[in-house]
């Protein structure tokens, strides 16, 4: 008598469970009809003979021995997606589909030239960008939600592959009627004491501002966080505190005369790294290497205050 087995289709299907709550929700996702998704899952649990769904009225959630399940299975389905990867990549090179995510103080100044220059290049790429928190994205990276991110360095992760892009420059951003505003070069020693604005921690740019504040001695307001870089513009043209802005965001929504002035450190140059990072065990590693030379090459054609690595 053959034994039953686990079909790559059942683990999807038990991954989207996991991640949906919600057996309609998650057959919408697999695009099949709810009974038969919960006729899958049953399936799964039979061929198992564990327990891995409790279903009450308000949803669903995993047994502890569920959640197991599904962390092994999403690893599956991650490999068998890096040998498609792999393989398409060897045979077509930079084609299909690739998953991107971007944090919202990068993606939005960069990658619409990024995203020009692939599709005249590699017409038959398609690119899905996704935005999210830097916290999130490194996160969904390990869950395979993402192929590769653009982020703020360092990522750190045994599991993970970095490849530096550039260095982008920080500068200070004052009320345009602020003192240090009229200028003409602004020291550190400049900084000591001020009230100094900052995004939310679930951003790296907040660890790095705080590190700033304690070296230079400027106070980091926590009362009056920015969720965006909009947000902390804003703030600071409000004579609120000042802050610091990384220079995509600022060639591209800062005006020359505006409530913001930006000013850069004499003799103290300060710099975020920014680079694509992917799972080592991704099988289209040649690919992602290749639109980081895409990347930077837009970097130093598009953005002249760009230190390219």
């Amino acid at each position: 008598m053959t034994q039953p087995s686990l079909t790559l289709k059942q683990l999807r299907y038990l991954v989207a469970l996991d991640e949906a709550k919600h057996y309609r929700r998650a057959a919408e996702l697999c695009h099949i009809s709810q009974p038969s998704l919960s006729a899958q899952i049953q399936n799964v649990e039979e061929v198992l003979g564990v327990q891995l769904v409790e279903r009450s009225r308000s949803g669903v959630s995993l047994t502890p021995v569920g959640r197991e399940v599904v962390s092994r299975a999403r690893a599956v389905l991650i490999d068998v997606q890096g040998i498609v990867d792999f393989t398409a990549g060897a045979q077509r090179g930079l084609v299909g589909t690739i998953r991107l995510g971007a944090k919202p103080t990068l993606g939005p100044y960069l990658l619409p030239h990024v995203v020009e220059k692939l599709h005249r290049q590699y017409p038959d790429l398609s690119l899905y960008i996704r935005e999210g928190g830097p916290r999130d994205l490194e996160h969904e990276l390990g869950r395979g939600v993402h192929d590769l991110i653009l982020a703020q360095l360092p990522v750190v992760g045994s599991e993970l592959v970095t490849q530096r892009l550039f260095r982008e420059p920080l500068y200070l951003a004052v009320a345009a009627d602020h003192p240090l505003a009229e200028r003409e070069t602004v020291k550190s020693e400049d900084l000591k004491g001020l009230q100094v604005l900052s995004l939310s921690p679930n951003y790296h740019l907040h660890d790095q501002i705080g590190a700033l504040c304690r070296e230079f001695g400027a106070t980091l307001l926590r009362d009056y966080e920015g969720t965006s870089l909009d947000a902390l513009r804003q703030m600071v043209g409000m004579g609120m505190g000042v802050t610091f802005l990384p220079a995509l965001y600022v060639d591209s929504e800062v005006p020359r005369r505006g409530d913001v002035v930006v000013k850069t450190l004499k003799g103290r140059p300060i710099t975020r790294s920014v680079g694509l990072v992917w799972r080592k065990s991704a099988g289209r590693a040649g690919a992602y290497r290749q639109i980081a030379d895409v990347v930077r090459d837009v970097a130093a054609k598009k953005f002249s205050a760009l230190i390219i690595e």
